[in-house]
């Protein structure tokens, strides 16, 4: 089942085309990567699916059709932008917001009651938002997006501010969102987050979608110009090779057409090599991101 669905989608603000034409659909109960430099229009976007914005053309779906105030209800939403009163407790502040999405005041308490416990914000409930850390902040503004047990988390960076102690936390909670069928979609440009926690991906350039589908996929996709090798004694020198060191004595090597991993092997062999290890090497998600929107650049 297809929670979002966006065809051909574009907005303009005057001069500016800030999305010019995008579509992908994310499916029920999966953590969805919407990924993009900074200006490609990911945050338009994001508003457009929140029925902030109107596109000038194409079609969006959520939760299968128009957006409804009811709708709103079902959906979480963290900007990057933190939203929080800054003047009232923390306390206070969540369970305010909590009784705008309709949680009865007792299921909101005890609700918070749990999450300010399992994020370590106990203590600090009658604290003023302002007088909070800004890692504090942004976990509380992270308890704020989840506390009404919404069908779909739409989250703007949700890893600012947090050290790795609370990131795993959160990762801990996003992974068991969707092991309860909630869908996710994570807007950020910490690529090994999107690598760790991400089922699916869109990359957005200057408006469109440029790269689309499943994360396993898309890296194999872009595999394949580049072997991790291991031999005993030194590694002989190759034509056409260039050589960057990688974790435990392996080299990664990396090369342009005509060659191939089978024609790096084939010269590694009869350079009387012992090869150890040979593999090909898998990119990460970093490298493919620079790889596309460098590629579009030129």
């Amino acid at each position: 089942m297809q929670i979002i669905e966006i065809d051909h989608v574009a907005k303009s603000f005057g001069d500016v085309q800030a999305v010019v034409d995008a579509s992908f659909n994310i499916n029920k109960g999966e953590i969805f990567g919407l990924l993009g430099p900074n200006g490609a229009g990911k945050t338009t976007t994001i508003r457009i699916l929140l029925d902030l914005f109107r596109p000038d053309q194409g079609r969006v779906s959520i939760l299968g059709g128009p957006m409804t105030e009811e709708k709103k209800n079902r959906i979480g939403y963290m900007p990057e932008e933190r939203g929080l009163y800054q003047e009232v407790t923390t306390e206070r502040c969540l369970l305010y917001l909590a009784s705008l999405k309709g949680i009865p005041a007792a299921t909101a308490k005890e609700r918070l009651d749990t999450l300010l416990e399992r994020f370590d914000l106990a203590d600090h409930r009658n604290k003023k938002i302002k007088e909070l850390s800004k890692g504090m902040q942004q976990k509380a503004q992270i308890i704020n997006t989840v506390i009404h047990a919404p069908e779909l988390i739409i989250i703007d960076e949700p890893f600012t501010s947090l050290d790795p102690i609370n990131m795993l936390l959160v990762k801990e909670l996003i992974r068991e969102l969707r092991e309860q069928g909630t869908t996710i979609v994570m807007s950020t440009h910490q690529m090994h987050q999107v690598e760790e926690l991400c089922d699916r991906i869109v990359l957005i350039d200057e408006g469109r979608d440029v790269l689309y589908g499943n994360l396993d996929e898309i890296r194999e996709r872009f595999s394949g110009d580049a072997v991790v090798v291991q031999t005993q004694g030194d590694l002989p020198k190759l034509p056409g090779v260039t050589r960057e060191a990688t974790n435990n004595d392996a080299i990664k090597l990396s090369f342009s057409p005509p060659a191939t991993p089978q024609s790096v092997l084939k010269d590694l062999l009869a350079a009387d090599a012992i090869v150890e290890r040979f593999e090909i090497a898998v990119p990460t998600l970093d490298e493919i991101f620079i790889r596309v929107v460098e590629g579009r650049a030129r």
